[in-house]
This record gives structure tokens, sequence and C-alpha cells, in this order.
């Protein structure tokens, strides 16, 4: 009988480890379109010249719109039209406020609903002192023969230019949309939220218009290589933003009695401060992996090499196992929950005094489904102490999440594998902030892509030193966006 038994195990164990094998040799990439992409004809030289001359001008945005110079802006818009005049010609263009951009490229049927494609005009200023650090000088628009190099080159008149270079050379041809194509360009994204800025002002005007868009595309997505040996080889994982976090800068304030620091209490307004920061870092938001998060972990298993998919092909029941790991990386863990940063702190201001009171400013990012309120909620649960105040200094909640199953959607998709055949598509949350969330009250099929491929060394100089972009990704990306105009703005 025990042989028996044993025997069974055996040959269970056997014929599990055969179905498992056959289930990780079947669970490979979708099939798609084979045939292939026609050629754009793109003129890459002459349109790296175009981003250059773009980036030379210095759209720098602050969060006090008196400290902006819009006198760039408009050279800025000098420099557009100038450069694109088949845009100027046949595109209606309407200027919101200081320097905001509306184009209307009016389609052939008036009954079916516009598409729209966002970017920014402004940049983010070059912190000071660091302008020696920079390769090149950050407003030069440099083209060494592999990057332009410069504040925006990918934050985002990379973006902003695709676009247009798209628009423009479907023009040349006598392309002519069936729906209205919107280009919709703000002059403050960098330093707006959702309910203000030149997003919210062109939204209004286009919703006062009775418009209501079929989709938006804007930037938060990017074509990053992959290549990790023995995992997945030689692959580009492009991710397709459809939803973003929620914002919010929470002020935490604890009062005391304060005085002589020769005559401490057991615990001053610091130390209670204290309490409720360790309280706040040890109690994180719960952790869901959210239906997007499967998605983009079985595209990206669906992708790995043969005995790596053995265990990707089981992601269903190895969910628990992954879950905690993933808990355990800052960059996995903040794709699972809202997350807790303390970043600002003040006290006293000498050392041999008493704070009266102590002040931490702390930075969450909520995850789709949980409010501004749930936030304040979550501290009032961690502080104790009644001397304490709970202010909201800036906030905007987190946007609905787009559908992966629309036709925008699987525009995108489809236009990115029949590029490449080691392309990856899979939906993912964006971490920072965008304006695309700012249309949602008229479009439900929101999604943020940017089609130029980086690592993600280059994608951490957005923002920073020596920002720069590869001129082999800029033809690419300006003949997708042509190829999605043309299948968005169809019928």
């Amino acid at each position: 009988m025990k042989k028996a038994v044993k025997y069974s195990i055996i040959g269970a164990s056997g014929a599990l480890s055969v179905i498992n094998a056959v289930r990780a040799a079947r669970f490979t990439p979708e099939k798609t379109a084979a045939d292939a992409l026609p050629d754009e004809n793109i003129d890459v030289e002459k349109v790296c010249e175009h981003l250059s001359r773009a980036i030379s001008i210095p759209t720098v945005s602050y969060p006090e719109k008196e400290n902006m110079d819009f006198s760039q802006f408009d050279l800025f818009h000098d420099f557009l039209d100038e450069t694109f005049p088949l845009i100027r010609e046949k595109l209606e263009k309407v200027i919101i406020e200081e320097a905001n951009i509306i184009y209307r490229w009016k389609g052939r049927r008036s009954d079916l609903d516009p598409i729209a494609l966002l970017s920014h005009q402004d940049v983010v200023p070059i912190s000071e002192g660091t302008e020696s650090d920079w390769t090149h000088e950050p407003f030069s628009g440099f083209n060494d023969g592999e990057f332009i190099w410069g504040r925006g080159a990918l934050d985002m008149k990379n973006h902003l230019m695709g676009v247009m270079e798209a628009v423009e050379s479907l023009l040349e041809e006598g392309f002519e949309p069936e729906r209205d194509v919107y280009l919709l360009f703000a002059q403050d994204e960098e330093v707006s939220m959702s309910d203000s800025g030149g997003a919210k002002s062109m939204m209004e005007t286009l919703k006062a218009r009775g418009i209501h868009l079929d989709c938006v595309i804007d930037e938060g997505g990017a074509m990053i290589p992959v290549d990790v040996k023995g995992v997945m080889n030689n692959k580009c994982l492009c991710g397709v933003g459809i939803a973003e976090k929620g914002y919010a800068d929470i002020e935490i304030s604890v009062n005391a009695k304060g005085g002589h620091s020769s005559q401490p209490p057991k615990h001053s307004a610091a130390g209670e401060l204290a309490d409720i920061i360790k309280n706040l870092e040890n109690k994180q938001f719960k952790a869901e992996m959210l239906p997007f998060l499967m998605d983009m972990i079985k595209n990206l298993g669906r992708n790995c090499t043969y005995p790596v998919r053995l265990l990707t092909c089981n992601i269903p029941a190895l969910k628990p196992v992954l879950k905690a790991a993933m808990k355990e990386i800052p960059l996995s863990a903040s794709m699972m929950r809202t997350t807790t940063a303390v970043t600002m702190l003040s006290g006293s201001p000498a050392a041999n005094v008493l704070p009266q009171k102590a002040t931490a400013t702390v930075n969450f990012r909520m995850m789709p489904g949980v409010s501004s309120d749930d936030v304040i909620n979550h501290i009032r649960r961690c502080v104790k102490n009644s001397d304490t105040e709970i202010k909201c200094l800036m906030k905007k909640e987190a946007s609905a999440v787009s559908p992966t199953d629309s036709r925008a959607y699987k525009i995108i998709e489809e236009l990115c594998l029949r590029e490449s055949k080691d392309n990856i598509v899979a939906p993912y949350l964006v971490m920072c902030g965008t304006d695309a969330c700012t249309y949602e009250p008229i479009c439900e099929n929101i999604y943020r892509f940017s089609p130029f491929t980086a690592g993600i060394e280059l994608m951490l100089c957005a923002h920073a030193t020596n920002e720069r972009i590869p001129v082999s990704s800029i033809g690419p990306a300006v003949a997708f966006f042509k190829r999605y105009i043309r299948k968005a703005s169809a019928e």
C-alpha cells in the first residue's frame, strides 16, 4: 500500500511537471498582424533641427504666474507658425489665457467624437548653481549626432514637436481625417494641479462647445529597452499609462508649551511628532495587485525565456508570494499602494529652545480609489496626541482607470506590436501627474504614452542635469504619431 501511494505521488508530480511544461511552452506573446508598417519617409535631420530650435527657447514655468516670462512663449508660438506653415494655414488656432494653444484640425464628419493629442510647452527651470554641470548648455539644443541635449528634450518638447511634425507631414500628403483632431498644448503643466492651470481652461473651453472626446493621448508612458540575460533578451517595454496616482501634501503639526532646553519635558513637540512619523511609516496603506498590474506582469511573463516561463505561466497561483516580494522593493511597492513619504521637518529656531510647534510635511501618492479624505482619516488613526493639527496644503485626486479594450488602446497596442516583434505592450499606473486626467469630464479613454525609446538611466535625466534624448528615437516617434492619427481619426 505504501509503495502504491509513493508511486501515485511520483506519478502525479510527474504529470504536473509535464502539464506545467506544456503550459509554459504555450505561454507566449499573443500573435499579431504580420503585415509590415509602411515607411513614413521622415526627414530625421530636419526634425532634429526643429527640436533643437524648440529646446533653445526657454519656456520655463513657475508656480507664481507673475514670474513667468510669457515673451518666451510668444517666441515659441512664432517658431511653431514659421516651422509648420501648413498647420498655420489649415488648422484653427486659439490662444487661451496667456499662452495655452488649441489647434483644431477639422474632420470630414461632425457626427464623430474628436480625438485629442496633448502636450505642454513649459519646462522646469535649471537648478541654481548647476548650470556648469551640464555637458552642453541646458538651452542649447545641441545635437552631437547621438543625443539632442537640453531642458525639454525628454519632458516634453520631444513629444510636442513629434505631434506637430506628424500633422505637418500628413497635411503635406493631403490626408484628411474623418474626425476632428485637437492638439492641446498647455503653458503650465509642470506647476499646476488638475483643478487649475491651462489644461483646465482648455478642457472647459471644449466642454462649453459641447465637445466629447473619443480619446486622449498624453505623456506618461515610454518605450524602455529590457535586456536581462537569461530572463528577457532584447525586448522593449511599451508602457501605456491607463491611470495616474493622486497627490497630497499634508502638514502635520504638534503644539507644546516650549521653553528652555535645560528643563525639558519627557517628550517635546519634536519627540511627539517623531512618534507620529514612526506610526505613519509603520502603518502603510494596504497593498493590492490591481488588474492592470496583473496584466502587466502577465505580458512581461509571456516574453521571458522558456525556463523562466515555467514560473511566470503560474502567476495567479504565485500571486501571494509575488505580492510579498514586491512590497519589499520601493519601486514595485509604489505600484500596489498609496505611498507615504515624510519630506520636510521644522521645529525650534534655536538649539537651546524647546519648540512650541514641530511640523512635518508628508507627501502621499494615492492609488486610484483612494481619496485625499481617506489619507486624512488614515493620519488621524495614526495620531494619538490631541494637540496635533492636520492641514492639507495641496492635493490632486487620483485619476479614473481607462479601459484596455477601447479602440484607442488597441490602436496603440497594434502599432507598437507591428513595429517590432520584440515590443511588449502593457498597461501601467503613472506615478507622477500629467494634464491628461484634467480631461476626464469630457473623455473616458485617456492614455499616457510617448513613443520615444530611452533607457531608465536617460529617463531619470528628465528634470535633471544633462537631460537629453537619443537621436535614433526621434524618427520612429514621428512615424508612430502619423500612424496613430490616421487610425484614431478614422470612423
